[in-house]
């Protein structure tokens, strides 16, 4: 007999003697990779369990290949003894999530175990419907910085070269959030037009004082001239604005944030590690020379800085360790602004310990209050899928901050990020979004944006169609401007137009395309053939490479309508095409878009996402395109 039937049959005798006669079997997998101890869980069988955990080599570190561990497959079997001994003897977490961010918790909801349910939402103080899921922002949703005003939580993240530039987001639970606004709206004040993509707004911050939100932001710019960055500030009595001017603060450096002081005065920080200089009373103007606060407790790549004063302390957090796997936070804390900071020493307060799970690269966060005398912490975070590609950019994750006996913040009880947590004891408001647009109103979803602002007259609401002017420039260009997008939110998503057929010339092409940067992106469109007629075409764009595939479809001459569809999963996209919208015939498929990745390729600055939507591209002729709707479908 075998070990695994020796599990099999729950032949508890038989087991033993075979782990005595071959120690390391128990570490031996089965046909779909599953190990001896995960299948011995999954039967329920208590006595099994106990004794490979106490007596036989088993490590309880083990995952399988989803990254599920032992508990996820006790899970399966309904038993509550068995849970509650791997829980509280062993340590295994609930709410421990596999590649899916799927935890025992949720295995148990699945299997309807109803007495292991009951006993999980005693162990976790909440039941599964009042919890919720990390990351809270998907897609590019990056180095976020919140405040409260009220009742009402404000939220921005890094925008880059897309213009509107900076999002600023609202929310009444901390969970549920809307796009109200943005900080920069006129294209004139963006000065985006000549930069790489990466560059850009990076690390915003948001502040309320005296009745005025204050956003500042670093402006990142080339490469090629002297000064590579400054400080960005505009102001507004509305969180959604319209915001004041861009001002700017000639003080090199990164991540700025705005700390206002009890005394009335303001302060400016920016890395390395954080240094700090005072600002006048609008927050606009520099009034003292920066100097160094205090360098940080891992003191690689110090940066983030955000200043909370509570109970006479000043308490200074930063992130360090970079913004791949080794991010992290850390916060120190002095009893005067400008005096020596005390590391805390539960440092790192923030950091993924366990560089296999879903959720990697924890950072970048600031504290929020809430109304009601609770703590959390807003931080980025990314997933990585494949041979390592966040696809979906750098998201933003959320977990709640306990204080110890003598004064220090831990975030999630140092257990690094969550999957599943406790919802804030917040008013529940969940926005009520959809993600069909039908192009009626007079503006644009607050969800669309461009790669730089586009041209004057880029695009117009009529009718309840989009009419989209094509670039003179293709997208390979920083000077493409008419390339409307909004954020990849999912792994797995379908994303669909219907577009009216315009009028094409020889070089002129239109349709859907999956984008990253200038460097990076794919399209699927209509487009003249060399032969003269109307073909779909597939194009990869990678580095300066250009991939031309399936020109072999032509579109008949009195087709007035196309419905264009790209269906996601993972790093694979599959196309579609109909002219009735009913029946779609697949057109072709890329199995490993890689390249619409930060780790795509090694070129520039790469810290975005991957985006969807709508293009043209009508070089010195006149083109425009009219689509009906766009339609984005994600899994959850």
């Amino acid at each position: 007999m075998t070990l695994l039937e020796a599990i099999e049959a729950q032949n508890l005798p038989m087991l033993i003697r075979l782990l005595a006669r071959d120690p390391n079997s128990i570490d031996d997998l089965d046909e779909q990779g599953i190990p001896m101890s995960f299948r011995a869980a999954k039967t329920g069988n208590f006595g099994l369990v106990r004794h490979i955990v106490e007596y036989s080599r088993a490590s309880m570190n083990t995952t399988d290949q989803y990254h599920r561990n032992i508990l996820h497959y006790a899970a399966m079997s309904g038993n509550v003894s068995l849970a509650a001994y791997l829980v509280e003897k062993v340590g295994m977490s609930i709410v421990a999530g596999d590649k899916d961010l799927i935890t025992p918790y949720d295995i148990a909801k699945e299997y309807d175990h109803q007495g292991l349910i009951a006993y999980f939402e005693k162990v976790c103080g909440f039941a599964l419907e009042e919890a919720y899921r990390n990351p809270i922002r998907t897609g590019m949703f990056p180095d976020p910085s919140i405040v409260r005003v009220e009742e009402d939580y404000y939220m921005v993240n890094s925008s880059f070269v897309f213009f509107p530039c900076i999002p600023i987001s609202h929310s009444k639970d901390l969970i549920h959030w809307k796009i109200i606004g943005y900080a920069i709206t006129e294209p004139e004040w963006a000065l985006l037009d000549d930069l790489e993509g990466g560059r850009g707004y990076w690390a915003p911050d948001i502040s309320y004082h005296n009745g005025v939100f204050t956003i500042a932001a670093t402006y990142r710019l080339n490469d090629t001239g002297t000064v590579y960055r400054k400080q960005m500030v505009v102001t507004s009595e509305k969180p959604e604005g319209p915001y004041s001017k861009p001002v700017f603060i000639d003080e090199d450096g990164i991540d700025p944030s705005i700390f206002n002081d009890d005394d009335g005065r303001r302060y400016m920080l920016l890395n390395r590690g954080a240094r700090i200089f005072e600002l006048d009373q609008s927050g606009t103007e520099q009034i003292s020379k920066a100097t160094l606060l205090y360098y940080g407790s891992q003191k690689r790549a110090p940066e983030g800085p955000h200043i909370l004063k509570k109970d006479g302390y000043y308490y200074l957090f930063l992130a360090e360790g970079g913004t791949g796997p080794g991010h992290r936070i850390t916060v120190a804390r002095s009893k005067e602004l400008h005096g020596n900071y005390e590391p805390c020493p539960y440092n790192p307060i923030m950091r993924q310990k366990d560089e296999n799970a879903a959720i990697q690269r924890c950072g970048h966060g600031k504290p929020v209050q809430t109304q009601n005398g609770d703590w959390y912490m807003v931080y980025l975070c990314g997933r990585m899928i494949g041979d390592g590609y966040s696809i979906l950019g750098r998201e933003t994750a959320l977990d709640p901050i306990t204080w110890t006996e003598d004064g220090w913040p831990l975030v999630n009880d140092l257990s690094g990020p969550s999957a599943l947590q406790k919802r804030p004891n917040l008013p529940l408001a969940k926005w009520d979004s959809s993600d069909l647009d039908t192009f009626v109103g007079e503006e644009l979803s607050l969800k669309w944006m461009f790669p730089r602002p586009p041209e004057e007259d880029a695009y117009r609401l009529e009718s309840g169609q989009l009419i989209l002017k094509g670039s003179v420039k293709p997208l390979c260009s920083v000077d493409a401007r008419n390339i409307l997008v909004q954020r990849q939110r999912h792994f797995n998503f379908t994303a669909s137009t219907k577009m009216f057929i315009p009028n094409l010339q020889s070089g002129q092409e239109a349709g859907l395309t999956c984008y990253y940067d200038e460097n990076t992106w794919l399209t699927f469109g209509l487009t003249r053939c060399e032969d003269g007629s109307r073909c779909l075409q597939l194009k990869e764009h990678i580095g300066d490479q250009d991939i031309m595939k399936h020109l072999d479809v032509p579109v008949e001459d009195g087709a007035e309508i196309i419905f264009l569809r790209v269906d996601t999963s993972f790093l694979k996209r599959t196309f579609y095409y109909s002219v009735d919208g009913t029946h779609y015939d697949e057109f072709g498929h890329l199995d490993n878009v890689y390249y619409l990745c930060d780790e795509g390729i090694k070129r520039g600055k790469r810290f975005t996402g991957a985006m969807v939507g709508l293009y043209g591209i009508r070089g010195d002729q006149g083109l425009e395109v009219a689509y009906d709707w766009f339609e984005y479908e994600g899994e959850a």
